[in-house]
């Protein structure tokens, strides 16, 4: 089930990003011969004015087949030539190729918007908006050797109650609550009560040590007051272009990093997930509930974005940079070296692809 929601999430994504180069050259006058989800061979096409809407058969990925695109001026008879991508002001080009990531990042956008107007998980102490409902205190860190790692204690379980044996509290389960409780207890020993992610609930007795910090009683953990927080339309809308410009940001520094250590073959694959990595994802976000995989959906659709701007051949970022040339230069590039720089571009890709899919299969053993 997990692999067909990966499937469906991404048609969804690639139908958007390809939507948008559709739509713009639409919009100026630009022929598009085919608009294809998933890659040949066809399973089901429709002739709708001059384009061809095809469904293929292989589901990673998917095209628009703008006339004139990579075609030498010489190809094109003069009655096609206003309606060729070539032909089009260098300006005009650009939009259409940066198309497809802007409606990536906007899809992106919305959708986050959405998880905050139904209801997203937050943080209180960052939450300046809305209703915090349904609030509890998770462990979100356990030191090692520390005495909550030894009692068994893991991140992501709910404290319902702390007991020192004379003073329980349960109902102000705030961190720093818990903090004070646990550092100015004067008991030997500590009864925590905790829900797991599993809803199972468990007791751990714990004795809390001086030895992490110096004179301060502590168990070993970090927590965080969470709750579903729900926004107004408008203040979704915002909270949802701050996260996703915050993402926007993380994403791009993340890719120059891992791009920068393949270059210079210190690269990290362990840290990277190709298709089965993501499918993988996409099973464990939908096992927590619908607000998770939107935010799954957002993710990717924020880094199908970044990777298409990078300056690489055989990219939306790579088909960018030789429009950048060929306006510096005042002439076209050789349709040769924009033939095979493009070839070994997708060479490249689906060899760092075939890489990342390999270390998928190996996490699986």
């Amino acid at each position: 089930m997990s692999v067909i929601i990966f499937l469906i999430i991404l048609a969804i994504l690639v139908f958007v990003h390809e939507l948008g180069h559709f739509l713009v050259a639409k919009k100026f006058g630009i022929r598009v011969d085919e608009f294809g989800i998933g890659f040949p061979p066809k399973l089901i096409s429709k002739q709708w004015g001059s384009t061809l809407y095809t469904l293929n058969a292989i589901p990673f990925g998917g095209f628009v087949k703008i006339f004139g695109e990579d075609a030498h001026s010489g190809d094109i008879s003069e009655e096609n030539k206003s309606v060729s991508f070539v032909y089009k002001p260098k300006w005009v080009q650009a939009l259409v190729l940066v198309a497809g990531v802007t409606f990536n990042i906007i899809f992106a956008w919305l959708v986050i918007s959405l998880g905050f107007f139904i209801g997203a998980t937050s943080v209180l102490p960052h939450n300046t908006n809305g209703v915090l409902n349904d609030a509890h205190l998770i462990i979100t860190e356990i030191l090692p050797d520390s005495p909550a790692k030894t009692a068994g204690l893991t991140p992501g379980d709910t404290i319902i109650s702390i007991s020192d044996g004379k003073t329980t509290i349960s109902d102000t389960l705030y961190p720093e609550v818990v903090q004070k409780f646990i550092s100015e207890s004067r008991s030997k020993e500590l009864l925590i009560k905790v829900q797991t992610d599993k809803k199972l609930e468990k007791e751990f007795i714990i004795t809390p040590s001086t030895k992490l910090i110096e004179g301060k009683k502590i168990i070993g953990i970090s927590m965080e007051w969470v709750g579903t927080v729900k926004l107004s339309p408008i203040d979704s809308l915002i909270d949802g272009a701050k996260t996703t410009w915050f993402l926007l940001k993380a994403t791009t520094v993340g890719l120059a990093d891992f791009l920068w250590k393949t270059i210079t073959f210190r690269s990290d694959f362990s840290q990277v997930a190709g298709p089965i990595g993501i499918a993988g994802i996409v099973k464990e976000a939908s096992d927590l509930g619908f607000r998770y995989l939107l935010n799954i959906m957002a993710i990717i659709s924020i880094n199908l974005a970044i990777i298409n701007l990078v300056p690489f051949p055989a990219l939306d970022g790579g088909r960018l940079l030789f429009v950048g040339i060929e306006t510096i230069i005042r002439r076209p590039i050789s349709p040769n070296i924009v033939k095979w720089t493009n070839i070994l571009g997708f060479s490249f890709l689906m060899l760092l692809m075939l890489a990342v899919t390999a270390n998928d299969i190996l996490k699986l053993f």
